[in-house]
Parts: C-alpha cells; structure tokens; sequence
C-alpha cells in the first residue's frame, strides 16, 4: 500500500472513530411534559400535537431517541387542568408545554422552577404570569394568543354578514380569567355597534344549552365566542346548537368554520405549535425563560363557510369573500 493511500484510510478512520464511538454511546433522554387543552381524541388537538413533534424533529429532537414527550389532557375544565398538570410534575420534567390560559394557570400553582413553554395564552402580563414581554423574568415565557381588538373585529365581521344582528351574546367560562379583558373591550366598542351586548357565562354543556336555547328567543340575535379552552373544546355541540336554533355565530378558530361554524377570524393556532419546539429546544440547550421574549402572533386568517351562510339565508358580502384566507363552499 502506498504511503498517501495509508495516511488517508488512517486520517479517515480517526475521523469516524468519534463518531462510531459516541454512537454507541447511551444519549441522554431529555423529558418534556405536554398539558394539552382539548381531548386526546380531538382531531385540532391531533394537528397540534404533530405540529409541536414536526418541530422537535425539524431540531434533531426524536421521540424515543432523546427526548420522551408525555402528554396530558384536561379537555376545557380549568380543575382537570390542575390535576393534569400536577401529575406531569411527578415526572420530572426538563421543560413543560402548556396550552392555552388555564393550562399555564395550572402550573402556575404548582411550580415556579420547572421551565414552561406556553402556547395560546391572552395577557399573560395582566394576568400576572410574566413580568413583561420582552423580559418575563420567571419559569415561563412563550407565545400569546389574541389582541384584546379580535373581539371587536369578530363583532364587525359578523354584523357585515348579518346585519340585522341586534343582539349578540357571548358565552364564556367565567373560570377562564383571561376572558375579562376580551369582555371589557368588546363592552367599549359596543354602542358604537348598534348592539346589545349580552354575556353569557356558562361551565358546563347543560349550562351551555339552557343559554343558547334562552339566547334563541329573542329575535335578532346572534353569538361571538371568546378564545376559551371550555368552549373551544365543545365546538361540534355549540355550531349544531347554532345551526338548529338559526343563529349567526362568529369564532376565534379555524376549526369551527370546517365543521360548519359561520365564520372565525383569529390567529393560526398551529403555528404556534411550530414554533413552541423552538423555545422547549432553545431551553434544553441552556437558555432560561426569564431570557427569551414572550412571542406575539403573526398570522392571522379569516374563514367563512357559504353553505351555512346559505342555509342561513344570509348574503356574503363580494369584499369579505376576496378577503377570505379559506372559503367552504
């Protein structure tokens, strides 16, 4: 064997080695504790789930390689979320996920040492979960859900396509804090409207019927959900109540537009699904909450669903259509 050949195959084995050798290797498995709003059966919770896995894997992070993900689900009850959430601390995790306001609010009361990573969350600032946005300064830190305006423009929205609306009812969970200031900035715009505001606090389905079958009742009306964790979780009950007691209804999401929800305007909650593995893997590699800027939404889409606008006899304006990020027709 010539000398070059040798000194090559030598330098080429000495490379690898390391390699071969830290293959062998047993890799630390990182921990990370998800605290999930919805159910486990529920096709929004499946797409959020693959988003935040596509983004782990996107990082170099495999399940089962070196990092374990356990999940937890509280579908919409802040008390479940509780016990969810104290459960996911018994397993030690390096770094917690935790969907939207009641989800943080659960951990809140539980730890303020354990990194957390939120996702979907309004004023987490008034709320007292972080001291800033651009400098949070505790365990927590992550992406915000909705400006406190969305409301109002929900309620403009919904008057462009039903103008006759004159009353619009907002049921909420009056235990989803972060449904205050949504109240309050709806209540200022209102007058200038021409429309009377109605809230309609509900905690459970049976709750849920009795307001909207009370809402029914009076002619004109028409309903705006507030992001909230307890309604977003009963959405095929709300948009059949709706569809049979003839209500326009105006949503936060996506979802209650695909299955057949009226219209929604609101952020695209699966991109901050994305995004959150960027801060659970900023964290893993050293970075500390209190350090990483709280992120805002930067894509918003608006949805409208003509069939039901038909079978409501309503009439979609030409604009609003061209505006429309998805039309189902």
């Amino acid at each position: 064997m010539r000398r070059r050949e040798f000194m090559t195959l030598l330098a080429g084995a000495a490379a690898a080695w390391p390699l071969a050798t830290w293959a062998q290797q047993p890799s630390e498995v990182r921990r990370i504790g998800v605290l999930m709003p919805y159910t486990k059966e529920d096709p929004e919770d499946q797409l959020r789930r693959a988003a935040l896995q596509n983004g782990f894997r996107q990082l170099g992070w495999f399940e089962g390689r070196n990092i374990h993900i356990e999940y937890r689900w509280f579908g919409g009850e802040p008390g479940r979320a509780r016990t969810m959430a104290s459960e996911l601390l018994q397993f030690k995790p390096d770094v917690i996920v935790a969907g939207s306001t009641p989800g943080l609010a659960a951990f809140a009361q539980h730890t303020d040492t354990t990194p957390v990573v939120f996702v979907g969350v309004s004023d987490p600032v008034g709320q007292g979960f972080v001291a800033s946005l651009a400098r949070p300064g505790g365990n927590a830190t992550g992406f915000t859900f909705f400006e406190f305006s969305v409301i109002t423009k929900l309620v403009e929205l919904l008057k462009q396509i039903a103008p006759n609306v004159a009353r619009v009812a907002l049921p909420f969970n009056p235990d989803t804090l972060s449904n205050v200031p949504f109240l309050r900035s709806i209540e200022v715009v209102a007058p200038s409207l021409t429309i009377e505001l109605i809230k309609a606090p509900v905690r459970s389905t049976h709750e849920l019927e009795g307001a909207l079958d009370q809402i029914a009742r009076e002619p004109r009306s028409g309903l705006v959900f507030v992001p909230d964790a307890f309604t977003n979780s009963h959405r095929d009950l709300i948009v059949g109540l709706a569809a049979r007691h003839r209500l326009p209804a105006a949503y936060t999401l996506r979802p209650w537009v695909t299955a057949g929800g009226l219209l929604s305007y609101g952020v695209d909650i699966i991109d901050l699904w994305r995004r959150a593995a960027h801060y659970v893997d900023r964290i893993l590699k050293g970075a500390k909450p209190a350090d990483l800027p709280v992120q805002q939404p930067t894509k918003y889409e608006l949805a409208i669903n003509l069939k039901t606008a038909n079978s409501l006899g309503l009439d979609v304006p030409p604009t609003l259509l061209a505006r429309a990020d998805e039309v189902i027709e």
